[in-house]
């Protein structure tokens, strides 16, 4: 029985940051196709200088970061089933970072900011010893693969540009995952305080809508960040304690 197909229309940004235009392209697809395969279709028969990043099309490296119909996604975990069927789909580049050649962008500031956050802390000398809960409450934040989504997505970056001040949801996941890290000893709470910028999120959930792993970032990692953060500095109890103690 052979695959039913059908033409589909697709707009797709060509062009650098200085100048650019969306361009009109049709493909045939067929069922369980998802836009990655459509947007290889039009490179490899109509547009051959086409600038594309893709790499494992299973949803796990994140390079195929854009967005569809101005919606930060994934295009290998798009499936065209998905989209409306009566109107064109159109393909653009992260808006949040600087375009490069049509849909790829240049994503190294991210990596910039990566390299500011102290690595896992272990004590020496010590039992590595950890409760099942203390697994289950760091294990999510290992899911991201760094597509970057919740980075263009998040109006502190993509509206106001506050990437001098500001290191996005991405990075609020890793300082999470260290700071519950109930065997890491770095003292970070200063840091995300001063330089992190957690203090400029207020809290929209829209970097839990697009994130494709589900990770549940404003929940599980930036509001128990801030939390932490006000305990420590804003709680003059606790913030006593912690002098006595000298613990930060």
């Amino acid at each position: 029985m052979s695959e039913k197909t059908q033409a589909a229309v697709f707009l797709v940004f060509r062009g650098s940051q200085e100048k650019g235009e969306y361009c009109e392209y049709r493909s045939e697809v067929v069922d369980g196709m998802v836009v990655l395969d459509a947007i290889l279709d039009i490179q490899a028969k109509y547009a051959p200088d086409l600038g594309v990043r893709c790499n494992c099309a299973a949803g796990k490296c994140g390079s195929c970061s854009v967005e569809i119909n101005g919606i930060p996604k994934l295009m290998c975990k798009t499936r065209l089933s998905d989209l409306p069927a009566d109107q064109p789909i159109k393909v653009g580049p992260l808006k949040a970072f600087p375009g490069i050649k049509d849909l790829v962008t240049d994503i190294s500031w991210n990596y910039e900011v990566n390299k500011k956050i102290l690595s896992f802390a272990p004590a020496v000398n010590t039992d590595w010893r950890m409760y099942q809960f203390e697994i289950d409450r760091i294990q999510e934040f290992r899911k991201c693969i760094e597509c970057f989504l919740c980075q263009d997505t998040c109006h502190v970056i993509r509206t106001h540009d506050q990437k001098d001040k500001y290191f996005g949801p991405r990075f609020f996941v890793r300082l999470a995952g260290l700071a519950m890290h109930p065997l890491d000893k770095a003292r970070r709470l200063q840091f995300i305080k001063d330089s992190s910028g957690i203090g400029l999120c207020n809290v929209t959930h829209c970097c839990n809508e697009v994130c494709p792993e589900k990770i549940k970032i404003t929940d599980n990692a930036i509001i128990p960040l801030k939390e932490r953060v006000a305990d420590l500095f804003y709680d003059p109890l606790l913030r006593g304690i912690c002098k006595i103690f000298k613990k930060r």
